[in-house]
């Protein structure tokens, strides 16, 4: 006798920043999450929060999603366990800060790996559980994506690629009952920056917000069934300024801003 999968949502790079607060979010609406990162024991102090808050406790996998076998095997582990998809969220990224000539070209092109391959290996692998259960797709980019990126060209670059991917799939799917939002924040504070060398003292406070509040927009659009969600007045109107400047004057002002960086 066939057994019925229960339906999951699957969020990567869970175990700290806009996907901890995106699990946290999901699990406040009463969504079964299924938690995927490579830092276990971040994504159990995910878990516990989430259960200790009494929600359904999430299920935690260890994972490189940069793999090429990773959603594979990801799928392999949600079968075991008699669980499926119905929505899909691709948080997990990096970005490193410095001229791409001079930065580790290896690293360069595992960002690429994670940042492109991954988000679109694991927005395409589910698609027909994702249909059969109406669900949907979300998948984080940022505002970075609308903008030439010097100092942080790789980055920049990869982010255009989900704000692109995501547009076209949401297009696509529509009219196979499968929602695609693409999540646009602008800055953050969270380990990301850290990481990528960013100070937090860069960006204007008025562009900045939480990793909460842009987990609820972000779930938010989603359910609505939005293209693109770009958390913040503030920078919904940088985006739509920048939609109308001369290339050549945002080159300009993106190299001015990666000179006081």
């Amino acid at each position: 006798m066939r057994t019925e999968k229960r339906p999951v949502t699957l969020i990567t790079g869970a175990s700290a920043g806009i996907g901890a607060a995106l699990a946290q979010e999901f699990a406040a609406h009463g969504h079964d999450l299924v938690l995927v990162a490579r830092r276990e024991q971040a994504l159990d102090v995910v878990a516990y929060a989430i259960a200790a808050s009494g929600r359904p406790r999430p299920t935690v996998l260890r994972a490189d999603v940069a793999r090429a076998d990773a959603a594979q095997e990801i799928a392999t582990a949600l079968a075991g366990r008699d669980l499926e998809p119905d929505t899909i969220v691709n948080n997990a990224g990096f970005g490193l800060i410095g001229a791409a000539g001079n930065l580790d070209r290896a690293e360069q092109l595992a960002m690429i790996d994670l940042n492109v391959r991954a988000l679109t290996d694991f927005s395409l692998a589910f698609l027909d559980s994702l249909e059969r259960r109406k669900g949907g797709i979300l998948n984080v980019a940022s505002i970075a994506g609308f903008l030439p990126g010097p100092g942080m060209a790789v980055y920049y670059a990869t982010k255009a690629y989900v704000i692109s991917f995501s547009e076209a799939l949401h297009q696509e799917l529509k009219p196979r009952g499968v929602r695609v939002t693409v999540l646009c924040p602008g800055p953050v504070p969270t380990e990301f920056q850290a990481r990528a060398g960013i100070s937090r003292e860069v960006f204007p406070p008025l562009l900045t917000r939480s990793a909460e509040r842009v987990a609820r927009d972000g779930y938010r659009g989603l359910k609505e069934g939005r293209r693109m969600v770009i958390p913040g007045s503030a920078n919904q109107v940088a985006t739509a300024l920048i939609s109308i400047l001369p290339r050549s004057m945002l080159l300009k002002l993106a190299d001015m801003r990666d000179r006081r960086r």
